[in-house]
């Protein structure tokens, strides 16, 4: 019961501590100036190449910015100004660049619920717009999602929950466009802009269809009992690329995963059938994995069909003749392919990839005919989501260091007379100079698995030092040597700066089961629910840095959200010995809770997923921890974190709590973002500094 009136005592503490004007540091910066750089997002170009829009969320007011050639001087379109937590997606150009059609507002819950963070009494909606790129001047289309223009660019398709729709780009009545059983999505014109190729999603199945709309009819494409999917048309209009996802019997254990074999097909349009081109093999690595999204597959020139597999164990490109054949490899070794741009002519690619830089990402070009790839971008920075711009002369891309994050910037098409695109973005007095370059570590875990992360350390600071681990959620995601292109991690690695410069020794680490290592580190053996095995990571990282001279091996804590919530977590629940205090923000505490709803849950692995979970080690939880979570979010259910709380009530372990009503899994409002990392920043003060720290 004290421990209880304690928690109480602390969290009263907390919440006081929201209101305090923030204080100045020993290297000089706050909290909100680290995080007052605008992050963008959506980088999109123009059909012709001429102009080039994203979407910048600053400070929490979200709004699209456009530049146009010949100068590409970034300008901002829309004029939201609050932080509303009301996001800003799926941008995309009319076919003549002339306007912008996007989508305000959330995805539904299971309830159907917008989010709506601020609680705002008049509800929220998700709806689509379009902005005039000269006037700036903002058409309500409807409520919908997924914009996209008709090819004459007079009307906006969009879709909502009974299929997909269609309404005038100049606003107006909205109507159905056809119907059809299933879901619909993956849409792509044919070249005489004549008819529509989608897919038709049917639960344990799905189609290929294609739509004329002058004749009124839906032909499906070689239907068959698998799922279809990525519809792609040949130049001439005459027959239509696809994936087919072979529906077999298979099972799902602690030592296997579920094995999904895939083919690549090609088929005549008018007369619906078509041949098999390519098809995968039946083992773990071939298994289809759509690691490029809708750049998965893709129809380009001399009548070669491009491809993404990770057939040698790594995320690579591959092309082969639309009428079959040999495949050529257009990437290879041990790194992985993840954003694709395409040049008008799609002869070649421009890729993002850690080629040459396991722990950042660089810009490469990639011919669809093979050869060595040509680098374009290089050196300490990270580079990714390329455009092509001016008929291949010119890219766009988003750019950060260790000490910048980042921006929108333009170059040459070798990377040659690389500039800002919007450099007057970032706040003067923005703590660049006063930032950390996190250093790379490579530690071993208690099996031998090699893990990377990166060591953020204190400047100008002596003896040993409180340290913290930071474990990232997905966990399909891979930290690196600067600033994150994802907003989430962007946050993170703010936080991770600023308790730098509080004086912690902060280890970021990429523990077995993310990105950027290759398939089987993404697919490890027995991880999450089927054993924990990357908790073995977590533990090798806090023995690392209880080895260093400048750690004292007393004050460690761990954070993270999401996955990196579990895993903080299993370090109090499993190792109070080694980590000391913890903030987990909306973890998974008790896998069999979401284990038992899926469809492949065995009784076995409902009781291994319990075995994995913290509440299995929670007799053995001694150190504090920060609860924080939103109850509406969608990821990981409230409940987990309400079944956690009872658990450490019955024990009188020691917690605090944060609750964001309304809020959703990646916490919309820069406000809360804010209050997040004030009480965590806060909370290892409390529980791991010393007084005379």
């Amino acid at each position: 019961m004290a421990r209880y009136r304690f928690a109480l005592i602390a969290l009263l503490t907390v919440a006081l501590s929201f209101s305090v004007v923030p204080r100045a540091h020993a290297d000089g910066f706050s909290l909100e100036q680290v995080m007052s750089s605008p992050f963008p997002s959506e980088l999109i170009a123009s059909l012709a190449g001429d102009r080039i829009a994203w979407v910048f969320d600053a400070e929490g007011k979200r709004n699209i910015w456009i530049a146009e050639a010949p100068t590409f001087k970034g300008r901002q379109l829309t004029r939201y100004t609050d932080d509303d937590g009301q996001e800003i997606t799926s941008i995309v150009f009319s076919p003549t660049g002339a306007g912008i059609a996007f989508v305000r507002g959330g995805e539904p819950n299971s309830e159907k619920e917008i989010p709506n963070p601020t609680s705002d009494p008049a509800g929220a909606r998700q709806e689509v717009w379009v902005v005039n790129a000269r006037t700036a001047l903002v058409t309500r289309i409807g409520e919908g999602s997924n914009p996209s223009f008709s090819p004459r660019g007079d009307r906006v398709l969009f879709f909502r929950e009974d299929g997909l729709w269609s309404a005038p780009a100049s606003g107006g009545a909205a109507k159905k466009m056809f119907e059809v059983r299933g879901e619909v999505s993956s849409l792509a014109w044919s070249p005489d802009q004549k008819q529509l190729a989608f897919v038709s999603s049917r639960g344990d199945h799905s189609f290929i269809a294609v739509y004329d709309p002058a004749a009124q009819r839906i032909k499906f494409i070689e239907p068959s009992i698998d799922r279809d999917t990525f519809p792609r048309w040949s130049w001439d209009g005459k027959r239509i690329a696809f994936i087919r996802i072979f529906n077999v019997t298979d099972t799902y254990s602690p030592e296997r995963e579920r094995i999904a074999p895939w083919s690549i097909r090609v088929a005549d349009v008018e007369t619906g059938m078509g041949k098999e081109i390519w098809r995968s093999g039946n083992g773990e690595m071939d298994s289809f994995s759509a690691r490029l999204g809708e750049n998965t597959l893709q129809w380009g020139a001399g009548d070669r069909i491009v491809f993404n597999s990770e057939k040698d164990g790594w995320s690579h490109l591959y092309s082969i003749s639309a009428s079959g054949g040999s495949v050529t490899a257009l990437t290879e070794g041990e790194h992985e392919v993840e954003e694709v741009a395409w040049s008008a002519d799609k002869s070649y690619l421009v890729v993002a990839s850690n080629a040459s830089d396991i722990d950042r990402r660089h810009l490469w070009k990639v011919s669809v005919t093979g050869g060595q790839p040509s680098q374009i971008t290089r050196g300490d920075g990270i580079e990714t989501y390329p455009v092509i711009l001016a008929g291949g002369k010119q890219i766009a891309f988003l750019a950060s260091t260790a000490t910048e994050p980042f921006l929108p910037f333009i170059s040459d098409a070798d990377g040659g007379n690389r500039r800002q695109i919007a450099p007057r973005a970032l706040a003067t007095d923005f703590p660049s100079k006063q930032l950390v370059a996190p250093e790379q570590i490579i530690f071993r875990a208690s099996d031998g698995m090699e893990i990377h992360g990166q060591l953020f350390k204190p400047r100008n600071m002596s003896g040993r030092l409180p340290a913290v681990v930071f474990l990232h959620g997905g966990p399909v995601r891979q930290m690196l040597l600067g600033w994150h292109y994802l907003y989430y991690y962007h946050n993170s690695y703010a936080l991770n700066q600023y308790l730098a410069s509080r004086g912690y020794v902060v280890l970021s680490i990429n523990f077995r089961s993310g990105t950027g290592y290759g398939r089987a580190f993404r697919e490890a053996k027995k991880r999450g629910p089927r054993g924990a095995s990357e908790y073995q990571d977590v533990v090798a990282a806090g023995n690392y840095l209880r080895s260093r001279d400048d750690v004292d091996s007393k004050r460690i804590g761990l954070w993270g959200g999401s996955y990196g919530g579990y895993l903080t977590a299993m370090g109090l629940a499993r190792n109070s010995d080694i980590f000391a205090a913890g903030v987990d923000i909306h973890g998974v505490h008790d896998w069999s809770a979401r284990v038992g709803r899926a469809p492949w849950a065995t009784g076995e692995l409902i009781r291994l997923g319990r075995d994995s979970s913290p509440i299995s080690s929670v007799d053995k939880w001694k150190s504090p921890v920060l609860l924080i979570h939103g109850d509406d979010d969608r990821n990981v259910a409230f409940s987990q974190t309400v079944d956690l709380v009872r658990r450490l009530r019955e024990r009188g372990v020691e917690f605090e709590q944060m609750v964001f009503p309304d809020d959703v899994h990646d916490f919309l409002r820069h406000e809360n973002w804010l209050r997040i990392y004030r009480a965590a920043s806060d909370f290892f003060d409390r529980r791991l500094k010393k007084r005379n720290d």
